[in-house]
């Protein structure tokens, strides 16, 4: 649990990376803007539920992040205005999550 608390630690790094990188471009719509911030506040739930939930628990807190991504992503790449620093911030954190998601997908549905 502790090598998965450290990488979603990191992948939230690069969320908050990403919504600097949103909340301070200019060119960028209050929309991806909303949507990044959900992204964050996903994350946090993510990390939190670490403490307090079961494996099956913590993989529904990872794909709700991991769909808060998505999001994210199509937001960045539907904007016009956000420029390349932030797209790619977007970007980079959606794969991250993606990465883990992937990866934790053997997690039991019953493991209580």
């Amino acid at each position: 649990m502790k090598a998965l608390f450290e990488r979603l630690a990191i992948i939230d790094n690069e969320i908050s990376r990403a919504l600097k990188a949103v909340e301070t471009d200019a060119g960028s719509s209050p929309v991806l803007d909303a949507v990044v911030k959900e992204f964050k506040n996903k994350s946090k739930k993510t990390l939190d539920s670490l403490n307090t939930a079961d494996a099956w628990g913590i993989r529904e807190a990872i794909v709700e992040l991991e769909q808060a991504a998505d999001s994210a992503k199509v937001a960045v790449e539907a904007d016009a205005g956000a420029t390349e620093r932030a797209r790619k911030a977007v970007l980079d954190a959606h794969m991250s999550i993606c990465i883990v998601k992937n990866e934790t997908a053997s997690m039991p549905k019953n493991a209580r």
